[in-house]
């Protein structure tokens, strides 16, 4: 059974003020998420699905699902902040819904086989997925290995400034064992360095992993994820900014020694528009992409 990819898109409307500035940065008006697409089919997913807020569905389907429907099945899910278990209802001034494994939790019904979690609008590299399309199709009948992409942090960086990344610890037998977030990562004299609370720049290994929110993982993800919402919920119901993210949860299962996660090694580089001066260094490298036959242009 081929792995499923699933896209996190329900924050596309509000990110690009509506589906209709969906950024075209490729050499042919391509965005971001078609190079995505386009690699995960070429490594062996089977399926698509997409979580997405209700509001923006005629839209999508017009724009979106019919690009891929051809090429690979498509399902849309969705995510809505009143989208909770019995007993709970969202606070009346709630408008976000309730994060990344928030969305995760929507696939329930439609994905029964291992599956991949992306977001919408990074550039992960046709080795990522490569690379987790052959760890996930080892895991059909398994429960309890999941897996995530870890990124040298040196090929995660932005031009325009200091970003923010996870720094995975790992053991011996390159499984997660923890995730350390700096807040200001940047390449000072030539070395990736993060600062300390002191105002020191710490220097890191180039090749350290990160987390960029790629993860692998099997069907009963939802079942723990279901269980601990409802443990998040009893104490952040009326927050109206708390967020259940996926790293809060498979830290919780990796601490607790209830799941692995294997960390795998990627070459690729990864890029998004962090910032807006990032814009013209992607469009850049799309079409550097492109004229070195990495890519079709168009894709499809």
């Amino acid at each position: 059974m081929k792995p499923t990819l699933f896209v996190l898109a329900a924050g596309m409307g509000s990110r690009y003020g509506g589906l209709k500035q969906l950024d075209g940065l490729g050499p042919s008006g391509e965005t971001i998420m078609d190079y995505s697409i386009y690699d995960a089919v070429n490594a062996g997913f089977g399926k698509l699905v997409f979580v997405i807020r209700k509001s923006f569905e005629e839209d999508f389907r017009e724009k979106i699902v019919k690009k891929y429907e051809r090429k690979i099945p498509v399902e849309l899910v969705f995510q809505e902040p009143e989208m909770l278990p019995k007993g709970f209802t969202p606070h009346p001034e709630r408008v976000k819904p309730w994060g990344t494994n928030h969305a995760v939790m929507m696939g329930k019904e439609v994905i029964h086989e291992p599956f991949a979690v992306i977001n919408a609008d990074d550039f992960y590299g046709r080795e990522s997925f490569k690379v987790l399309a052959d760890f996930l199709s080892t895991l059909e009948k398994s429960e309890n290995r999941y897996c995530m992409v870890g990124y040298r942090v040196g090929n995660t960086l932005s031009e325009s400034g200091m970003v923010a990344r996870g720094v995975c610890e790992t053991d011996a037998n390159g499984n997660l064992t923890g995730v350390v977030e700096r807040t200001q990562v940047m390449r000072v004299d030539g070395d990736v360095s993060y600062k300390e609370e002191n105002d020191r720049w710490v220097a890191i290994d180039d090749h350290a992993p990160v987390s960029m929110n790629m993860w692998g993982f099997t069907p009963d993800y939802f079942s723990y994820s279901d269980d601990f919402f409802v443990k998040f919920l009893e104490e952040n119901a009326d927050n109206l900014k708390a967020e259940f993210f996926i790293p809060l949860l498979v830290n919780q299962l990796t601490v607790s020694g209830t799941v692995t996660v294997k960390v795998l090694d990627t070459p690729s580089k990864w890029f998004g528009v962090t910032y807006a001066e990032d814009r013209p260094e992607v469009v850049a490298k799309l079409k550097n992409l492109a004229v070195s036959g990495v890519y079709p242009s168009p894709l499809w």
